[in-house]
């Protein structure tokens, strides 16, 4: 019989821990106990990062103990670079009868992540796969927006060039009020302000814009307000902390 493939939660960043919070109380307010029960019994993970993943297996050993030492616990990586052919070697160990996590660099595993790609030929397979409780910053976007949680889409990372992108919100944004849809995206941290930007200038005055950043970090703001206060203030000079952080944008056009 082939193992399980869980699809494990990772942390959305450093958890907030001192002599006040040790580790395991700070993981528990994230990470469900069940889930770290779990993921500390398995000793082969796949992962997107193995470094990230090395930490994250440390909090889970200080909260609960791992089964093996880390240093015997087979991690594999999957990552964009990973070849499409490499993926069934991945599988192997399940196959075998060996239960692994699928985890991701932040987040949950297999939603804007290259894991998706391993979970569906798992599936090809008939290896069992179990999804775990766990944060996720895009839905986490979407509830503290208060912009529209019952139609959304992620449309990922938008077009570097300005005219593309400018061109790919402006149709985002007609979408958006003819179905009344939220949009989310991400960007890479360091283009934070450049993004916020170009959103506040293509967007109509009233579309209203969130910058989710740096969710359920001791760090965290979320703020919603439409294009023409947000162009206000960034001609002010005003930006949000958020340079070179883990932000969701959403907007939904009015």
């Amino acid at each position: 019989m082939p193992g399980i493939l869980y699809l494990i939660p990772n942390t959305l960043g450093q958890s907030e821990a001192g002599p006040t919070r040790p580790p395991a109380t700070a993981l528990a307010a994230i990470i469900p106990l069940e889930v770290q029960a779990l993921t500390a019994r398995l000793d082969y993970f796949i992962a997107e990062n193995a470094k990230t993943t090395r930490a994250f297996l440390k909090l889970i050993d200080a909260a609960q103990s791992l089964a093996k030492p880390l240093q015997e616990i087979q991690i594999a990586e999957l990552n964009v670079n990973t070849a499409s052919a490499a993926l069934p070697a991945l599988l192997a160990p399940i196959l075998a009868g060996q239960d692994a996590g699928l985890i991701s660099e932040a987040g949950v595993p297999a939603v804007a992540d290259p894991g998706a790609n391993l979970v569906r030929l798992a599936h090809t397979h008939g290896i069992q796969v179990r999804p775990l409780v766990g944060p996720s910053s895009l839905l986490l976007a979407v509830m503290s927006s208060g912009l529209n949680g019952q139609s959304f889409a992620f449309n990922g990372y938008l077009p570097t060039d300005a005219e593309q992108r400018s061109k790919r919100i402006k149709a985002l944004e007609l979408r958006s009020r003819q179905e009344q849809q939220t949009q989310l995206f991400i960007e890479t941290p360091y283009r934070n302000s450049a993004f916020l930007e170009a959103l506040a200038n293509a967007c109509q005055a009233s579309t209203l814009i969130c910058v989710a950043t740096d969710l359920t970090l001791a760090s965290e703001t979320i703020r919603t307000q439409t294009a023409a206060k947000w162009k206000a203030a960034l001609a002010a000079g005003k930006h949000p902390d958020f340079h070179k952080k883990p932000t969701v944008f959403l907007f939904l056009a009015q």
